[in-house]
């Protein structure tokens, strides 16, 4: 049943990095523009809710660090608090995940209010006494649609979708509307989509061109403007444990991560704007 809870925060966003097609650049994107938008001022949380762990990886926690983690959170009631643990970054924090969480579907099977375990945490932040220490939360999704992808959802104010300039892609992008269109019926009426950021483009290649046209012919103004990249130094970065904009500040991927950055944040704020 939908949540009756005030969704109003206006010092807080919370995104759902989502998209339940695999290898689209949706780990890449929570990483570098949790990063991004760190370097430009903004105090930013990771959640990394894939039991794969990527994201964790990505900014350099290796697994033997992750005491509190997105399952500790989701099956044990920890706060958001205890779990965040700050990265080598200024202004970036990281919740990070293990193994562990592959199995919470079969343990939450019967418990009450099993979709709102991440609402009520990120609830519990946005009424810290003083305001949220966040001015965004993104969370980091698995590709596809299980009990922690709906917690993601049911917790956030709207959806962040990475799109791989690819032939399949408009199909994995109707996927994920029905997706956030059973959400918004059932468990979180406010949901919204925030963007598509385009990844993995190629100027050289006409599909990469072709799928872009598509997508905005279809998405219009939602589509983001800034376009990331295929750059190997961004599929290396995170062998190193780093964000590329620690690895190579100066390449073509942290340059466009930068830009999507304060475009992400100038789209926000026209949005309160309008909404005051």
């Amino acid at each position: 049943m939908p949540d009756s809870e005030p969704r109003s925060y206006p010092a807080l966003r919370v995104l759902s990095v989502s998209n339940q097609k695999g290898g689209v650049g949706k780990t890449t994107t929570a990483i570098n523009l949790g990063t991004a938008l760190a370097a430009v001022g903004e105090k930013v949380l990771i959640i990394d809710m894939d039991p794969q762990g990527n994201a964790s990886t990505g900014l350099g926690m290796p697994r033997g660090k992750r005491k509190t983690t997105a399952y500790d959170v989701i099956v044990n009631g920890a706060p958001l608090a205890d779990a965040a643990a700050p990265s080598a970054l200024p202004g970036l924090w990281l919740v990070p995940a293990d193994p562990d969480l592959s199995g919470v579907e079969l343990e939450l099977a019967q418990a009450q209010r099993r979709s709102f375990r991440l609402r009520d945490a990120i609830n519990a932040v946005r009424q810290t006494p003083g305001g949220s220490p966040y001015t965004y939360i993104l969370i980091d999704c698995p590709p596809s649609l299980n009990l922690l992808t709906v917690n993601a959802m049911a917790a956030a104010d709207a959806v962040l979708v990475p799109l791989q300039c690819e032939f399949f892609a408009l199909e994995g992008l109707t996927q994920l509307m029905r997706t956030v269109e059973l959400v918004r019926a059932s468990l979180n009426p406010k949901l919204e989509i925030q963007g598509v950021v385009l990844t993995m483009y190629d100027r050289r290649n006409r599909l990469s061109d072709q799928v872009a046209q598509d997508v905005r012919s279809h998405f219009g103004d939602k589509v983001y403007e800034t376009m990331i990249p295929r750059n190997v130094r961004v599929s290396e970065a995170p062998s190193f444990g780093k964000p590329v904009l620690v690895y190579d500040l100066n390449c073509s991927g942290s340059q466009a991560y930068l830009k999507l950055a304060r475009e992400v944040v100038g789209r926000e704020r026209a949005r309160r704007a309008t909404a005051a």
